[in-house]
């Protein structure tokens, strides 16, 4: 059953947009109905373990584990990132851009590191995330409220709408990738390894660390950041920002969302142009890790055909629907300074 096109919240690719300046032809709504939560103990018992674990590990990073352990779990934490960020989220999730086989094995790899499902099902969540945003077919509705969108979206049942307009969802391009199939079907196997076991026997091995302080650190404290990193876009980054895209819908553009998530949170523009790789506008590079990921197999050419969205689409629905405080645009800018006007330096210029 494919999705009732009316029932959309939000354009996923731009094959959904229904305007010139590739928006919803419908305002985007935001509702949530009065269901009584469902409560998964098994979660809510595991998450509560979690976290007081990477509480006690967070003051072993400081006070006792080895150096080398900290940058261990460091880099973990961006590789692992990755894995979600320019892999789950851009690659698989958007079709933003596409990969070659060892790119792609590479962030499968780091996506396994990360431990938040399969990179398929990670995607498949997204999706619904975009195409019923801030609706109960939304994974992680931010108008349930903060927590809910942070993290109590893990410790209850799934809504019945989630589930159902999930039947229609296409992921054909999904299950037709070989490495994507492969994660999937040995991720019971490959995610303990990855996520807990390789982390806590790299630094006893390699460095002499004791096994607390590898556990407590490189696995667990590791693991609890990036998925409050990653959780934080679907909960701060829907709440705190400003809006120069688009103003009707909750995403805003947060900078420290951005600079943990390695780029992320530039989130209102990534709900008004999901497609584009960059997830932030052209020349928008700050704060913004993946895209430099990206950016650098590009030019090895094993990343390619990296979608953006053209400056007069953006300046289109910044003006139509933005709410006022983009940035300027360049030279000739209505709202650039006269001073500043004055004041720019024209290098090699042209005599007329």
């Amino acid at each position: 059953m494919a999705p009732n096109a009316s029932d959309l919240n939000g354009v996923l690719f731009e094959t959904d947009a229904g305007t010139p300046d590739m928006a919803l032809p419908t305002p985007a709504r935001q509702q949530a109905d009065n269901r009584p939560k469902q409560y998964v103990w098994r979660n809510i018992i595991l998450f509560a373990y979690l976290h007081l674990a990477a509480l006690y590990g967070g003051y072993l990073f400081l006070f006792s584990a080895k150096w080398q352990t900290d940058i261990f779990a460091y880099i973990l934490y961006v590789m692992s990132g990755l894995g979600i960020t320019a892999g789950a989220h851009r690659l698989w999730a958007h079709k933003s851009y596409k990969a070659k086989w060892p790119l792609r094995v590479i962030l499968v790899i780091f996506n396994t590191i990360a431990f938040q499902d399969s990179a398929l099902d990670w995607a498949r969540d997204h999706r619904m995330h975009h195409k019923y945003s801030e609706t109960d077919a939304d994974p992680h509705n931010a108008t349930r409220g903060f927590f809910f969108s942070h993290i109590g979206w893990l410790l209850v049942r799934k809504h019945p709408d989630l589930k159902e307009k999930g039947k229609g969802l296409d992921l054909s391009d999904l299950y037709a990738d070989p490495i994507l199939r492969f994660q999937k079907k040995y991720y019971l196997l490959l995610m303990p390894l990855a996520c807990f076991v390789m982390p806590t026997l790299v630094p006893v091995y390699l460095w002499g660390e004791s096994w607390g302080n590898a556990f407590f650190v490189a696995a667990m404290f590791r693991y609890a950041f990036i998925l409050n990193v990653t959780w934080l876009v679907n909960s701060a980054a829907h709440k705190w920002g400003d809006k120069p895209y688009d103003k009707s819908i909750k995403p805003s553009e947060n900078m420290s969302v951005a600079l943990f998530a390695l780029g992320e949170g530039f989130h209102n523009y990534h709900h008004t142009f999901p497609w584009d790789y960059k997830t932030a506008e052209l020349g928008n590079n700050r704060l913004n890790f993946t895209t430099s990921f990206i950016n650098f197999f590009g030019k090895l050419g094993w990343a390619y055909d990296m979608k953006t969205v053209s400056e007069e689409i953006v300046q289109n629905r910044v003006k139509r629907t933005g709410d006022g405080t983009h940035y300027l645009w360049g030279w000739g800018d209505s709202k650039m300074p006269q001073e500043d006007i004055n004041a720019a330096i024209t290098i090699n210029p042209k005599d007329d």
